[in-house]
């Protein structure tokens, strides 16, 4: 796994901004809070991120689990809504749980939930896949795959391919593909857009900095789902039944993804600050330098 500084991911989502959604200007600043129990009752559902938000690599957020309870004491539904495409949602269940959580499968909406639409419209195709050894694709139907590896005939011979999860892609294998695409342009789907994710040390490459990398050598346009893209916010407000939009706020620690993608939707958005993406750093100017403004500033869950 390749490590990036928060600086050099903040600069990689600001050099790709022009493929990102435009952001909504603002009038007034965020207003500052320190946890989630301060906006309880301005709002009916809670949407969270998971990676900065739940969990950080393979660790939970003190308090989170604690605050979810207090949420949903008082009325609140709570949601995980996540780019997180490489396992299934059972398998993520079974990771949350595991972490002190207490969700429920119908509680979890991912950025691969909003790929099996699309992957379901286009059954006849044989999908070269990133994705490590051992990766379970039951929940994506009759989905003709084949994972990529070190073989470039693999890299030929399929009719598309799907970026899933890059914790085994390598040098080697994005020059694989990046040369099969310029020998002949493909359709790429890319089921999780975050370019990092928060680890324990430092920040992982995702797949969405290997596409963003595609974009700009290749010159093909791949197609996005998950945060900050519309597809998997409206999925999870469609699970929502009828609801009034203004009850609704997206609680992430990614002004590029979570703060972004609330935007592009009309509900109101949380970044938080001491935990994820912005631990440490400068968090006001850093929403001043991306002008992408949340509603609310949170120092922890």
């Amino acid at each position: 796994m390749i490590s990036l500084t928060a600086d050099e991911a903040f600069a990689a989502y600001e050099a790709v901004r022009h493929r990102l959604p435009k952001s909504v200007a603002r009038d007034t600043p965020a207003r500052r809070v320190t946890t989630l129990a301060e906006i309880t009752e301005d709002f009916d559902v809670f949407l969270l991120d998971a990676f900065g938000v739940l969990n950080i690599g393979e660790t939970a957020i003190p308090g989170t689990a604690g605050r979810i309870a207090d949420l949903r004491a008082a009325g609140k539904t709570v949601s995980v809504v996540s780019n997180a495409a490489s396992l299934p949602a059972p398998e993520l269940l079974k990771k949350y749980r595991q972490l002190g959580f207490q969700f429920d499968l119908t509680d979890i909406v991912t950025s691969r939930m909003a790929l099996a639409v699309a992957i379901s419209e286009h059954h006849d195709l044989r999908w070269g896949v990133m994705a490590p050894d051992g990766s379970l694709f039951d929940d994506l139907g009759a989905m003709d795959l084949v994972l990529l590896g070190d073989d470039p005939r693999t890299f030929d011979e399929v009719e598309g391919f799907v970026l899933m999860g890059s914790g085994a892609w390598t040098p080697l294998r994005q020059s694989l593909l990046e040369n099969a695409l310029r020998a002949q342009p493909r359709t790429v789907l890319v089921a999780n857009p975050d370019i990092v994710a928060p680890r324990e040390h430092g920040f992982s490459q995702e797949p969405g900095f290997f596409a963003h990398q595609l974009a700009d050598r290749v010159g093909i346009d791949p197609v996005f789902f998950g945060k900050p893209f519309p597809s998997v916010f409206d999925l999870a407000l469609s699970r929502l039944g009828t609801v009034d939009k203004s009850r609704v706020i997206m609680v992430g620690d990614s002004l590029h993804t979570d703060i972004l993608g609330a935007q592009t939707s009309g509900i109101s958005s949380a970044l938080i600050s001491d935990y994820g993406f912005f631990a440490g750093l400068d968090v006001e100017k850093a929403i001043r330098r991306a002008d992408i403004y949340p509603d609310f500033v949170v120092s922890r869950p």
